[in-house]
């Protein structure tokens, strides 16, 4: 980042006992580029008081709401006051807590999915753009070097023309429901129409199969045929999904998202079928991209490496055989959004090349949430993909 400073960063969300908000922490202030200085850490306002405190920072900076937080950080000097927001709360509330910072002139880093709908994320772009501020969203395995590999292959045409993508995301911790053995906080919410929107399962990890996709083929999606199960008793949306997918230019795709599959922890991997050769990765072997092709063995392409492209070694930082992972893959979301904040409180002239999720993205993936369901409840019929 071209700044002679750190970024000043709040957060909404992510007190006492939220794992997702401390993975935000981790990965924020991992390349030392970014002090975490503000926030409303629940909407409890002593347990926001208390979550300040656990992070050592100035009790004037923690506060019991987000109204009041945005209101005050917007009213300090341009040199104290936070460069942007980390919003890791619950679906129903990125929208608005969103649009308040935005509207103060506050850069924006939200969590996925993007919105409570897809018209709640149609609006919320109208915001961003208008604001002209930078809005990230945290798709963080396209932070991965070998994710960001298998894109530079498919973009440079090794792969040759996408016949068929195949994207699975496999967890099984929703089981433990059916043994009695309860249910954590963070499943029991996503569960809720009213919290989480029209889906749990498609709606939380099936998008990140959707945008892993999506970020490594470029491809965009023209019909969806989707059958979604709910498998554990008392529950109002899926915990399972497996949709067919037409893409536009011909190229049809398997994605499969699951919360109840035992015994997998968090399988999410890819394949990708192409004229020329295959590639695939796997979330829980990351530092390796496997390229296949007919009639030759199998190669395995290592991160850390000098004959990778420049943005996979760009986004490593070890030498190659010192394993980087989830909390690295999150960091280079941090990093490349980073950038792109810098240039913005600079007063530099936004560019394109930013490499990191976008409001676009967001949208795309509320529209494959809505899609899906929709397709799951007319029977597993071909539903249209609609204008994102």
């Amino acid at each position: 980042m071209n700044l002679n400073r750190k970024l000043r960063m709040g957060m909404v969300g992510g007190g006492r006992g939220a794992f997702i908000g401390a993975v935000h922490r981790m990965a924020a202030s991992l390349d030392g580029k970014i002090e975490l200085v503000a926030g409303c850490f629940s909407a409890d306002p002593e347990k926001s008081r208390l979550s300040g405190a656990d992070l050592h920072l100035d009790p004037a900076r923690v506060y019991g709401t987000y109204q009041e937080m945005v209101a005050k950080e917007a009213a300090l000097p341009a040199d104290q006051r936070i460069d942007f927001v980390s919003i890791v709360t619950r679906n129903n509330t990125h929208v608005p807590v969103a649009t308040a910072f935005l509207q103060a002139g506050i850069n924006v880093i939200c969590d996925k999915p993007l919105a409570f709908s897809l018209a709640e994320g149609r609006k919320l772009r109208e915001v961003v753009r208008r604001s002209g501020k930078v809005f990230a969203l945290t798709h963080n395995y396209t932070g991965y070097p070998m994710v960001k590999e298998a894109r530079d292959w498919v973009q440079s045409g090794k792969v040759g023309k996408i016949l068929k993508v195949v994207v699975e995301y496999p967890q099984g911790y929703a089981i433990t429901a059916l043994g009695n053995k309860g249910e954590s906080k963070i499943s029991n919410w996503r569960m809720d129409p009213n919290i989480s929107g029209v889906s749990n399962c498609m709606g939380d990890i099936g998008t990140h199969a959707e945008n892993l996709a999506r970020f490594i083929t470029g491809l965009e999606i023209e019909e969806i045929c989707a059958d979604l199960s709910t498998y554990i008793p008392g529950r109002q949306l899926d915990d399972d999904g497996n949709c067919l997918v037409r893409y536009k230019g011909g190229a049809k795709g398997v994605l499969f998202a699951s919360q109840i599959s035992n015994g997998d922890e968090n399988n999410i991997n890819i394949r990708i079928y192409g004229t020329k050769c295959s590639l695939e990765w796997h979330q829980e072997d990351p530092n390796e991209l496997i390229v296949k092709e007919v009639n030759q063995p199998r190669q395995v392409w290592r991160r850390g490496n000098s004959y990778l492209s420049a943005i996979a070694q760009k986004y490593s930082r070890t030498p190659f055989g010192h394993p980087e992972a989830f909390i690295e893959a999150f960091a280079n979301v941090y990093l490349a959004a980073g950038e792109a904040i810098a240039d913005e409180v600079s007063g530099r002239k936004l560019k394109k090349t930013y490499d990191f999720p976008t409001i676009d993205d967001g949208v795309a993936g509320m529209a494959f949430i809505e899609t899906a369901v929709k397709s799951a409840k007319r029977g597993a019929k071909w539903v249209k993909f609609p204008a994102v």
